[in-house]
């Protein structure tokens, strides 16, 4: 199934909640929706789905135009934050409800019931009602229903956003491999960077109601457009010092020059982003160094994350492993320049680091 949004944008009274843009999903491929809460990822995926009507634009399906076809004269299944399930249905009924309504045969319903129960190990429930359930097994009800449906689109709104960490990251992983499996076009929404980048695919970054970059998921996060994709791709987020253009490279404003290639048509006030995760501790040849202070050492998962005070700026440094720093040492980080991303005075990107293996 093809998917187009054509200039679609939604205003409700004076407030804007979508402002005019395109988009057109690969079909049988995940396209991420990523942005901070009120982005306009749910506004969108409600004109996706024909709950909404846009005020300006068009939707198309398959060529067709179905703008203001109502949400159930669509083959579109959708999966909410909330756990939605009937509840006075056992699990097995529900996963069944859409089977039922398709008219298939009462062994075939039992067989895809079991296999689908079986794929997100919730087939010890299904005798049971959903509020005996945990959260998260609700979930896995509600994620295998809309899977039952076998809808050519399917619409996940930051389905795991009320679940645990643990679950979150199981199901992740679980939903990666049913949608390679699956032949739907997927939308996914959500805030999280490191979502966006497990579930692959494709990624469509939004910010207060724009659309601003579209396209594989590797790319646009290896090759922000602007600072503004740039900061909603990063998490941490991107460290962006002043800078700049001087001869052979850019000037961090109270720190090194780094030795980078500006196009011609680089502003003379510049930004120079830095993904916390490209900092370091220990130097490699090449390297820079940042001194300053340590303010804070948190410790998340496998890594360690440094606030530090230094002479060019707060900057957050992610270091593998587990670190012990005192708050208030010295410190001094390493960058090597080719690390770096440089921005205009517009926000527009000017240099990207080199990926090993991309096309040149």
């Amino acid at each position: 199934m093809q998917l187009s949004l054509e200039y679609v944008g939604k205003t409700v009274g004076p407030s804007v909640h979508l402002y005019p843009q395109s988009l057109t999903p690969v079909p049988g491929a995940v396209t991420v929706l990523l942005g901070a809460t009120q982005a306009g990822k749910t506004s969108l995926m409600r004109l996706m789905a024909g709950l909404d009507v846009p005020s300006t634009g068009r939707v198309l399906v398959d060529g067709v135009d179905v703008t203001g076809v109502p949400v159930r004269e669509r083959n579109v299944a959708m999966v909410y934050q909330q756990f939605i399930n009937y509840p006075s249905m056992t699990v097995a009924d529900n996963i069944a409800s859409p089977l039922k309504l398709r008219g298939l045969p009462r062994a075939a319903i039992d067989s895809q019931v079991r296999q689908l129960a079986e794929r997100l190990h919730i087939d010890i429930f299904l005798d049971r009602l959903p509020a005996e359930l945990s959260g998260g097994q609700q979930q896995r009800v509600a994620l295998a229903r809309a899977l039952a449906k076998n809808a050519p689109l399917m619409l996940l709104d930051e389905p795991l956003v009320n679940l645990d960490y643990k679950l979150r990251e199981e199901l992740r992983e679980e939903l990666t491999q049913l949608f390679a499996a699956g032949d739907s076009t997927v939308v996914y929404a959500t805030t999280e960077p490191g979502e966006a980048l497990l579930l692959g695919g494709y990624t469509a970054v939004m910010d207060a109601g724009e659309l601003l970059q579209y396209g594989p998921t590797a790319e646009v996060f290896h090759v922000p457009k602007s600072i503004r994709v740039a900061r909603a791709f990063s998490d941490p987020p991107m460290n962006l010092l002043a800078a700049e253009a001087v001869d052979g490279g850019v000037q961090l404003g109270g720190g090194p020059r780094l030795a980078v290639n500006l196009p011609e048509r680089a502003t003379r006030a510049l930004t120079v982003g830095v993904r916390a995760s490209a900092l370091r501790v220990h130097p490699r040849e090449g390297d820079v160094t940042l001194p300053g202070t340590v303010e804070l050492a948190e410790i998340s998962g496998s890594d360690t994350f440094v606030h530090v005070h230094a002479g060019v700026g707060e900057v957050v440094a992610q270091l593998t492993g587990v670190h012990d720093f005192e708050l208030g040492s010295a410190i001094t980080l390493h960058l090597n320049p080719a690390q770096v991303y440089v921005f205009d005075q517009a926000g527009d990107l000017l240099v990207a680091p080199e990926r090993k293996g991309a096309s040149q």
